[in-house]
């Protein structure tokens, strides 16, 4: 089992940049794919990154290609989503996502993920 927290939320004009960082307890973070979804008011959520559990290979949605970058750190069981040059659009809370069944490959579908944190706000004003 895995128990996660998120920080970095916050309000930043569009064209800026924020780092989410997303801290897991237990010994076997190493072992879970890592994912970063949002969700803003009124729609579903939805996929922004993905990261295996090694950190080989990476993932993300089309709307935040080139602009957001995902990495993570075993050592310190840490995930962390860079976004740049941030949009109106990507107003939304931001929820860190683990997937312990599949630690490979790519997976968008959030009922893949078992765990959670309780999200970040992220607010991106014009």
């Amino acid at each position: 089992q895995v128990q996660l927290v998120e920080s970095g939320g916050a309000l930043v004009q569009a064209g800026g940049s924020l780092r989410l960082s997303c801290a897991a307890s237990g010994r076997t973070f190493s072992t879970y794919a890592m994912g970063w979804f949002r969700q803003a008011p009124g729609k579903e959520r939805e996929f922004v990154a993905r990261i295996t559990s090694s950190g080989t290979s990476t993932y993300y949605a089309d709307s935040v290609k080139g602009r957001f970058t995902i990495s993570r750190d075993n050592a310190k069981n840490t995930v962390d989503l860079q976004m740049n040059s941030l949009k109106p659009e990507d107003t939304a809370v931001y929820y860190c996502a683990a997937d312990g069944t599949r630690p490979y490959g790519s997976t968008a579908d959030p009922r893949e993920y078992g765990y959670w944190g309780q999200g970040t706000q992220v607010t991106v004003s014009s």
